[in-house]
């Protein structure tokens, strides 16, 4: 027998599949909302892109110029989480990927997230970087863009940072409170401020 709650929970997801549809987003019709997301679309709402996915809270949902967001079907993403694309940039997150609570990804440059990775409470990866020379406010200086690629299979813990132009390669596990600014090996597990390879994945 069907509970109440699946009933709630369907017609829901439903209704917000209809609200996103109307803002000119495209989704899969087997999205599953728990609650309305937060939207700030200053550029084409066609520009994102929903898969079959599950979003178990509210998510901020961003973008301007000919920035994209892409979910792929069966990413999972948990609540209070914001991604923000800009300029001519891309954030994709690959099929059976789950972010977790708080995660910002923030472009501006390509951020390409593969396939069944696990993105740890808030992480946050940043494809830009304000420009901060002397003598000129940092708010009036504008940003520097370079993409970020995550391949399949990673892991990142708690509070992880990601800064701009970093690759993750296939494999990697990244330790809590990290900050990774240089590129990793394939299976490797790192750590630290900022991070190095610490170990390696083993059978």
């Amino acid at each position: 027998m069907i509970s109440l709650r699946k009933i709630y929970n369907f017609f829901i997801f439903k209704i917000i599949f209809i609200y996103l549809k109307t803002k000119g987003i495209k989704i899969s019709f087997q999205s599953k909302f728990h609650s309305f997301p937060k939207l700030k679309i200053n550029g084409l709402s066609s520009n994102i892109e929903i898969g079959s996915i599950e979003v178990l809270g509210t998510i901020d949902l961003r973008n301007r110029e000919n920035g994209k967001i892409i979910l792929e079907d069966k990413v999972k993403i948990e609540s209070d989480c914001r991604f923000v694309s800009a300029r001519e940039g891309t954030i994709k997150i690959g099929k059976g990927t789950i972010i977790t609570k708080g995660a910002v990804i923030n472009g501006g440059g390509n951020v390409i997230i593969g396939e069944n990775s696990i993105l740890g409470p808030r992480i946050t990866i940043n494809a830009n970087e304000h420009v901060f020379k002397k003598g000129v406010l940092i708010k009036d200086q504008g940003f520097i863009h370079k993409d970020i690629i995550i391949e399949d299979d990673c892991w990142f813990g708690t509070n992880v940072v990601i800064n701009k132009g970093v690759t993750i390669k296939r494999g990697s596990v990244v330790g809590a409170c990290s900050l990774v600014n240089k590129d990793t090996e394939i299976d490797s597990i790192n750590a630290g401020v900022p991070s190095k390879k610490i170990s390696e994945r083993v059978k």
